[in-house]
């Protein structure tokens, strides 16, 4: 039975018309499983996922797989995506039982959802005899195997949320510099050995933590901090993980000189670097950072970008059938397409030595061409002719976090460098959300083609598309998106608050799991704890709302545990803690919209690097938003006010002089 042919998630369908019996995630799978009496066979993995579809192929298509899944099993497709409530769950389950965790999970489970065996990939062989294995004990022994997942879950239960301290000191910051520093790799960039990463959060702490220790104290700590990031942003840049000709990074890199990448490319990611790149160009004025910054911002645009105005969550990393085989290139290509004198400048430019099999590399630019015409030309030939190679696939789903992350990016990043294109991308996402997926009080996870899916937004949603219409309000002045991001974190703090200071990622009226999820480390992307706090941390200085600035500290209590010995899993935590400690500076820019004194001073406040700054631009009289309230016109002419806590200084009216307070 064809049970996934209505799904909203391209992963799910997918497997749509696979031999396998699936069941999507619901009642009507457990239900079964209790009729049949057997157990759950759950398959977790997501569209981009290469070894995700590598199962598919070898197993999942298979006849003979099949039939033995059918005969012996319900079984359970989940896209992680979608239901990152499920993922997590069974996730900490797999991690508990077999000491590492990775896609495509593979669960098994009783019919009341309790695993008892678990893994990732297996190939066809193995996995066959698996499925008899499990099977048998379940029907030879199953008083054995209800007692497994009885322990299981009352183990993972009591393992549950991390313990929590105060709001972390700049002391606190500063012993996570140092730890950061003990993995960091001086030659390479990145921390730790392959695979490689993008540290996002942790490059966007390091970020907001030499710009704080410059403006109060200079010294070696911010040194560090500032290396670090640059070392890792422009070997990142440079490497393979970056796409040369069209821009965007790919997931990992499986080395660690940040040369052969895992080829999926997620919006996550995407998003998350754009707003770091952007900072960093910000802080240091480097033209690599302008470069890497623009170029990504135009790969959301031209790569992930929905009609409906929102963004795609990812792309796959094969094509063809083969990882990568859209981004590389052999010498003998390069030649034809550019001829021979361009073809052997451009094989040493972006060093193709044959990476892979069958003498193909990724492209690097492991240093600036010295004649940027020439590059421009060769760039724009290859990238013609890579448009005519078989694209790899694109889950188009529209997931709320994530575009909460590229609404972020994009909103600042049109904002600094006079884009305004890329400010109103990052508007028709945010209507598109606000529309689709938001009901009232209510925020839905995922959308597709213009039709919301059915699966309730979860922790992340809430924090990271508060934290997406707070930036695009202190960029457009537009208050809609300010009342917006207001009734989210009023959703946060009511229903997902675990009554210790923390968070649940799941709301109180959710499907109740075996367990109820609350992870505040980071992973990809910032942890819901995290997200939240720098969310409800903006909120409260444009409010003036003690209980937002409470909630939020109390959130980063779990910081001071892990900044000792776990930074690298709390860089959003981190940098979110910076801004608290700095204040955050509050920018309140008072003026008639389009007044060329008004649009200088704004200019000037979305350009300080002041760790978690945020911005209220309004009319004279605005008193929507609380910070603007009071603030009027200097003597008839714009003005700007620089405040801390609500405690603010005399306005000035030039772009010098607020200059000069932001970094004061």
């Amino acid at each position: 039975m064809n049970r996934l042919k209505d799904a909203t998630s391209p992963y799910l369908l997918q497997h749509a018309d696979n031999p396998v019996d699936w069941f999507a995630w619901g009642d009507e799978a457990f239900a079964e499983a209790r009729r049949r009496d057997v157990p759950l066979l759950i398959s977790v993995g997501y569209s981009a996922c290469h070894w995700c579809h590598v199962m598919a192929h070898e197993s999942f298509e298979d006849g003979g797989t099949a039939a033995l899944m059918n005969e012996r099993f319900v079984n359970v497709k989940v896209d992680r995506e979608e239901r990152p409530d499920v993922d997590a769950v069974y996730m900490a389950a797999t991690q508990a039982m077999t000491g590492q965790g990775g896609w495509p999970m593979t669960v098994f489970a009783t019919p009341q959802g309790h695993p008892f065996y678990t893994g990732t990939y297996f190939p066809r062989a193995q996995f066959q005899r698996l499925l008899t294995g499990v099977s048998n004990a379940w029907n030879g022994d199953r008083e054995a195997v209800l007692e497994q997942g009885s322990k299981i879950v009352e183990a993972l239960n009591e393992q549950a949320g991390l313990p929590s301290g105060p709001l972390p000191a700049q002391d606190t910051l500063a012993r996570a510099v140092h730890t950061l520093n003990g993995s960091f790799d001086p030659v390479r960039g990145g921390f730790g050995g392959a695979p490689k990463f993008p540290p996002s959060m942790v490059l966007e702490f390091l970020l907001r933590y030499g710009a704080a220790s410059r403006a109060e104290e200079p010294g070696a700590d911010a040194a560090t901090a500032m290396t670090m990031a640059a070392r890792t942003l422009e070997a990142m840049a440079r490497g393979g993980i970056y796409d040369q000709l069209g821009g965007g990074f790919a997931r990992y890199s499986v080395d660690a000189d940040w040369v052969v990448p895992h080829f999926e490319k997620m919006l996550y990611d995407n998003a998350l670097l754009l707003r770091v790149y952007t900072h960093w160009w910000r802080a240091t004025g480097s033209a690599l950072a302008r470069r890497v910054a623009l170029e990504t911002a135009s790969f959301l645009l031209a790569e992930l970008r929905t009609p409906e105005g929102g963004f795609a969550s990812a792309l796959d990393a094969d094509s063809e059938g083969v990882e990568g085989r859209f981004y590389a290139w052999t010498p003998e290509e390069l030649h034809e397409v550019l001829g021979e004198e361009d073809g052997a400048w451009a094989v040493d430019l972006f060093e193709v030595t044959g990476t892979f099999e069958h003498g193909a590399s990724v492209l690097q630019l492991l240093s600036d061409p010295e004649d940027p015409e020439r590059f421009a030309r060769v760039r724009a030939a290859l990238l013609a002719a890579r448009a005519h190679r078989v694209r790899p696939g694109r889950d188009d789903k529209v997931v709320a976090a994530w575009n909460g992350l590229a609404i972020a990016a994009l909103a600042e990043t049109g904002a600094l460098f006079d884009r305004p294109d890329l400010v109103e991308a990052a508007g028709a996402a945010a209507t598109l959300l606000e529309e689709l997926h938001m009901d009232g009080d209510r925020l839905l996870r995922t959308s597709r083609d213009g039709r919301a899916g059915t699966n309730a937004g979860v922790l992340e949603d809430y924090a990271d598309l508060a934290e997406g219409l707070l930036t695009l309000y202190g960029v457009t002045g537009q208050v809609r998106w300010f009342h917006r991001a207001g009734a989210l974190l009023e959703s946060v703090l009511d229903r997902f608050a675990d009554g210790s200071g923390g968070f649940f990622d799941t709301a109180d009226d959710s499907e109740r799991l075996f367990q109820r999820p609350r992870d505040p480390t980071d992973n990809a992307t910032p942890s819901g704890q995290f997200a939240a706090a720098g969310a409800l941390l903006s909120y409260a200085a444009l409010t003036g709302s003690a209980r937002h600035r409470e909630a939020a500290e109390a959130a980063l209590g779990t910081v001071t545990v892990l900044a000792d010995k776990h930074a690298r899993f709390a860089g959003w935590g981190l940098a979110v803690a910076q801004a608290a400690v700095s204040g955050p500076i509050e920018a309140a820019v008072v003026g008639p919209a389009g007044d060329p004194a008004t649009s200088a001073l704004h200019r000037t406040a979305l350009l300080s690097s002041a760790p978690g700054l945020v911005v209220a631009l309004g009319e004279p009289g605005s008193a929507e938003v609380p910070l603007l309230s009071g603030r009027g016109l200097v003597d008839g002419v714009p003005a700007a006010y620089v405040c801390r806590g609500f405690a603010c200084r005399m306005p000035v009216t030039t772009p010098e002089a607020l200059r000069a307070e932001l970094t004061s």
